[in-house]
């Protein structure tokens, strides 16, 4: 089934944008020396493991080097200035969560970097945000979860990966549309968070389905709901919380790959190709699902308009919450 998302980003693009050049480079041998993904989080979690699992397919595809670097740091932009500065020929490239491309801008006062200015290469995955509470909360379905919330405000801890993170903006906007009180419990990443879900020591935590998927088939914890338009295929027993009544509800963690500005669209097109054809084998797609995401296969322009769409989401709900840039 496709996605909403691809459903607004395809319309978007009919109306909007042209194809972009590619002819003069199609056949240009790409490439001829080591590849760089700099992927700016530490080592570990979805966003290093589903990198490296592309690039060894792609060292297979190229037969040239691909190395993943870690460059952590100022939740993500350190790493994305030094791919900002890099020479625009394709051999370095960024590959991240959302934070840096629709997010850290939006929290954060300076960026050695500007967002826009990347040139798009591929979606790697989306991953499902989900309402992860403690195992002894006393609600079971995401509609007890809301009646409960409003009717005792400012007595819920909600966990999230930092200020000003997915987590965090997800737990705003879900105070937006309930009319609830919650208390922001900031964490620094989603492995302290969790701990402190299952130690019960707060109460929910606006997790991604593939952190939290183990800890609710494990009995340890519970999820209530997912918060993407429509259920998720590897969970399909969760509702979404727009069945709940938050009917424009709409939360998800993604992976994406940009170039430094300035980068040939010739280049970005042949990366993504090769990327997306990495991405529709099936050992990859099965790979990707015990991480809890999906893989998503989009060109550059489609995910220039898909990243679009998701920093005006937040710019929206950062500006309703008065979030001060820090």
């Amino acid at each position: 089934m496709q996605h909403p998302i691809d459903r607004i980003v395809l319309a978007t693009l009919a109306a909007l944008l042209a194809p972009l050049g590619v002819a003069a480079a199609q056949d240009a041998k790409f490439p001829t020396r080591a590849v760089t993904f700099v992927v700016p989080f530490p080592p570990g979690g979805s966003a290093d493991a589903l990198p490296r699992i592309v690039a060894e397919k792609l060292r297979e595809r190229w037969g040239q080097p691909v190395v993943i670097e870690n460059r952590p740091g100022a939740a993500g932009s350190t790493g994305s200035g030094s791919v900002a500065r890099s020479a625009p020929d394709g051999y370095t490239v960024l590959a991240t969560p959302a934070g840096p491309l629709a997010i850290n801008g939006l929290v954060q006062k300076t960026l050695p970097y500007t967002p826009g200015a990347f040139v798009p290469v591929a979606l790697l995955a989306l991953s499902p945000t989900v309402l992860t509470v403690r195992l002894n909360f006393p609600a079971n379905t995401a509609e007890e979860f809301i009646h409960y919330a409003k009717a005792n405000p400012g007595k819920l801890n909600y966990a999230s990966q930092g200020p000003g993170s997915t987590s965090h903006l997800t737990g705003v906007m879900f105070q937006q549309q309930t009319g609830s009180e919650m208390v922001h419990v900031p964490y620094r990443g989603t492995g302290p968070a969790l701990a402190d879900i299952l130690a019960g020591n707060v109460d929910l935590f606006f997790d991604n389905l593939g952190s939290s998927m183990p800890m609710h088939r494990g009995g340890k914890a519970k999820i209530l709901a997912v918060a993407t338009p429509e259920r998720s295929n590897l969970v399909p027993e969760l509702p979404t919380l727009r069945e709940a009544g938050l009917r424009d509800f709409t939360s998800s963690t993604w992976f994406a790959m940009v170039a430094p500005p300035g980068t040939p669209s010739a280049i970005a097109e042949q990366i993504n190709r090769a990327v997306n054809d990495v991405l529709a084998m099936p050992e990859i797609q099965a790979q990707f699902e015990t991480l809890g995401v999906q893989p998503r296969i989009v060109t550059p322009p489609e995910l220039a308009a898909f990243i679009a769409i998701e920093a005006t989401r937040w710019a929206d709900v950062a500006r309703d919450a008065k979030i001060e840039k820090e």
